[in-house]
């Protein structure tokens, strides 16, 4: 088989397990909302209005395929995923992607609540997402922050509801530890962390500082509320955007690894890798937000700039970016090739030599070809 045809082979196999995983998130996404009551009616219309907007639905997949990664599943070349095959092609984990599928959708609760607060007049501002009309635009800017307030809440009830409902004594400690991984991710340890200072930093955020009677100096520059005085905008540029989008990638990978059963070797190799593919993809979201198509994207460019936000083509420019963006993807993949070599050794998945033209094709191919996709929207 030639590079081009194993390429090929490669990107076709990526697509059709990442479409099976989607399509098992989609399928149960808004099963797991509580009924609302008839006299609150909106507020269930307002979260639906924006959870079944579409999406790639990210976080979910990479949850649910981190779980199969680490329950010692393959993946087969009908990218039937390997959750719902027989047992013996699982080591025993049949289930693992039924067990990870209530933490899968609560991830995309959390995002989807996140998007609608980012949207809003307080914050972006934006009257488009996915090429429809904001969350605000269309509910009012109240019920969006309900309906946002709703789908976080949400994603907790799913959550614990599936810990409590599991007869397994050995899944309820990694369902809360999943749990554990996903709140704090979410809060102010994490995203929320990181949309703080995303807002802290833009233009007019500065200039109400440096209007105020406390405006920054080299006195008051010791205290927190004069954190731009303290920290060097690529400094600020990275935790933000660890924390503001990396952040719920990183949990996604490592709640499916630790449902799956990860050893702490594992873990580790798979944290690396989502800590890295979370900097790719805010990098590559701030690029498209310079260079993207406007009708792919599916809202209006140039928002950041306008916005005085600190991004990375703003800091580095176009060019470096990009650069920036190829060099963290390589360290996403180079992680997955480490954890590859591990799983080679350990056979874990009884295919000794994981070539791409086997029946069980290396199992860290859905990841390295992700981590690929996404930097290739930018080049």
């Amino acid at each position: 088989m030639s590079k081009t045809e194993q390429d090929a082979l490669k990107k076709e196999i990526y697509e059709a397990e990442y479409k099976a995983l989607k399509d098992m998130v989609e399928s149960v996404l808004s099963s797991y909302l509580p009924e609302i009551d008839d006299r609150s009616a909106v507020l269930g219309d307002a979260m639906r209005y924006s959870l079944n907007s579409g999406g790639k639905r990210l976080r979910p997949v990479l949850l649910l395929a981190a779980a199969k990664l680490a329950g010692g599943s393959c993946i087969g070349k009908s990218a039937v995923p390997c959750g719902f095959e027989p047992a013996s092609r699982m080591g025993g984990n049949a289930n693992i992607v039924e067990k990870a599928l209530p933490y899968a959708c609560a991830v995309e609760y959390i995002h989807t609540y996140s998007l609608i607060h980012d949207d809003h007049p307080s914050m972006d501002n934006d009257d488009l997402r996915r090429g429809r009309a904001t969350n605000h635009k269309v509910y009012g800017d109240g019920m969006a922050l309900l309906a946002g307030d709703g789908l976080l809440n949400s994603a907790f009830d799913v959550m614990f509801e599936a810990a409590q409902a599991t007869a397994d004594d050995t899944d309820l400690p990694l369902f809360m530890r999943a749990a554990a991984e996903i709140s704090k991710a979410a809060g102010v340890r994490g995203m929320i962390a990181g949309q703080a200072s995303d807002f802290y930093m833009t233009d007019s955020a500065r200039s109400s500082r440096s209007n105020s009677p406390a405006a920054c100096n080299d006195e008051a520059a010791t205290d927190n509320s004069c954190a731009d005085k303290k920290y060097d905008d690529a400094n600020m540029l990275r935790y933000i955007h660890k924390n503001k989008t990396g952040a719920l990638i990183c949990a996604s990978v490592r709640a499916g690894a630790i449902i799956g059963g990860a050893s702490d070797e594992l873990l580790e190799l798979m944290t690396e890798y989502a800590e890295n593919l979370g900097l790719v993809f805010q990098i590559v979201d701030d690029l498209l937000d310079v260079i993207g198509d406007e009708k792919t994207m599916g809202k209006i460019k140039g928002v950041d700039e306008k916005l005085g936000k600190l991004t990375y083509p703003g800091l580095y420019g176009v060019e470096r970016s990009q650069e920036l963006a190829e060099e963290m993807t390589g360290k996403a993949i180079s992680a997955m090739e480490n954890l590859l070599f591990i799983l080679n050794e350990s056979k874990m998945n009884d295919a000794p030599d994981m070539h791409i033209d086997d029946e069980n094709y290396a199992p860290t191919l859905f990841f390295t070809e992700l981590a690929l996709d996404l930097q290739k929207r930018i080049t």
